[in-house]
């Protein structure tokens, strides 16, 4: 990974922790709602309670299930106000549709494809032009860590101001933000992309706060004339926030989860969410998971996370706030980057916060150097799946999770039939 991506990762995750802390100190009392926030429709059974851990309270943007109050919902039509800003010391470059256009329809298509048809992302922008800020960009103070205070709720306070006369920000469900990307510095130095979500203390705008918002700053541009195909990626993965999704990578880069998520890398090759984002997101039935708390052997065959139907995931619940998620991960869908098939091990903390390393994935190949030199993709991590034959064991806890073979009619990476896993809890 290049020197300057791990820098900017690093950035992130100060910036991150620091927006995390400025949304998760506001948190929806009893009674209250914001436009377009609500609970997620998470579909699950009273056996599977003992996998649904829970952080404490002071978590800011927990991995445990359901996600709590104050986040946009992620189930059904989402209606995403998107605008596009500039300066006067930044003014927009040609037109402000174009900037659009590097995000849409693309984004739309994303979470269409990940969520199974179950979001529909609708992006509009009643504002078709630049909307200039009253102030210039160094003088709202924004940079690298910056808080919601006050730099960023001065920025809020202008955008609504601005817009307002011609936008009605009740039929929003949240709002993205389109920077001309010459505000600020390039993202191979400094990340400023950057999400405010669950926060009803945000300025309010026609009677209601704008609790989620994403900022996207300049263009994620590796050098590799990827960007036309790749650069949208980036608000995928904010509004993973304002969806109550944390981000997975730390400030090493991408070594707890490498590219086997968008929450961990959003650079390079298409991705996907993990299965135990997905049921937190309401996109997999209650049926198409399955909480293993009790001792003995038990064998499922889980089907490829990335297409509709058939089982997808088993979790394995350590104690109230921990456990091991297994799915199977093959090149379809969103997952165009990868390069051995398998079944995907991974361990969720809900206890540990966003930018923290909440997600750890199991390498079946450690000190491999991995499968793929594709561009921005976190090579160690590649090849983790593991692939008939091979066993993963937590002796401490008395779990083996062995991947017993191929389904029936599965041809190739199995992405017919699905593998069959072999679950034992001692």
């Amino acid at each position: 990974m290049p020197r300057r991506r791990l820098a900017a990762l690093a950035c992130v995750t100060a910036l991150t922790f620091t927006v995390s802390t400025s949304a998760g100190t506001g948190r929806l009392t009893p009674g209250a709602s914001t436009a377009g926030a609500g609970p997620v429709a998470l579909s699950h059974t009273s056996a599977h309670g003992p996998c649904m851990i829970r952080g404490a309270r002071e978590v800011q943007m927990s991995e445990g299930i359901p996600t709590s109050t104050g986040y946009t919902r992620s189930t059904g039509t989402v209606r995403a106000l998107t605008l596009m800003i500039d300066f006067s010391d930044a003014p927009g470059e040609g037109d402000a549709r174009d900037r659009f256009r590097e995000f849409f329809p693309q984004t739309r298509e994303w979470f269409r494809t990940s969520s199974y048809g179950r979001l529909d992302y609708r992006p509009e922008t009643p504002i078709p032009s630049w909307l200039r800020m009253p102030k210039s960009f160094r003088a709202y103070g924004i940079g690298r860590g910056a808080p919601f205070e006050p730099g960023y709720r001065a920025l809020v306070q202008d955008l609504v101001a601005a817009a307002d006369p011609k936008v009605d920000f009740r039929a929003y469900d949240l709002l993205n933000v389109l920077v001309t990307p010459n505000a600020g510095p390039s993202a191979l130095d400094t990340v400023l992309s950057v999400t405010f979500a669950g926060n009803p203390e945000a300025p309010r705008a026609d009677g209601i706060p704008v609790a989620n918002a994403s900022f996207v700053y300049s263009r994620q541009d590796d050098g590799s004339g990827s960007y036309d195909r790749t650069g949208y990626r980036v608000l995928p993965h904010e509004n993973g926030h304002v969806f109550g999704l944390p981000d997975l990578y730390t400030a090493e880069g991408g070594g707890a989860v490498g590219h086997w998520d968008i929450m961990s890398e959003d650079w390079g090759a298409n991705n996907d969410f993990l299965g135990w984002h997905k049921w937190k997101l309401g996109w997999l039935d209650a049926a198409q998971v399955h909480c293993v708390a009790s001792p003995g052997t038990t064998e499922y065959t889980l089907t490829p996370l990335p297409l509709a139907g058939g089982s997808k995931l088993v979790f394995l619940p350590l104690d109230g706030r921990t456990g091991y998620a297994v799915e199977l991960r093959t090149r379809a869908g969103n997952d165009e980057a990868v390069c051995r098939p398998g079944i995907l091990i991974y361990k969720v903390d809900a206890e540990v916060d966003t930018g923290m390393g909440p997600v750890t994935v199991y390498d079946s190949r450690r000190d491999s150097g991995g499968c793929t030199r594709t561009p921005n993709v976190h090579a160690e991590l590649s090849d983790a799946p593991f692939t008939p034959g091979e066993t993963f064991r937590d002796a401490g806890s008395g779990i083996t999770i062995e991947v017993a073979g191929v389904g029936a009619g599965a041809a190739g990476a199995g992405v017919e039939g699905g593998y069959r896993v072999r679950v034992t809890r001692e």
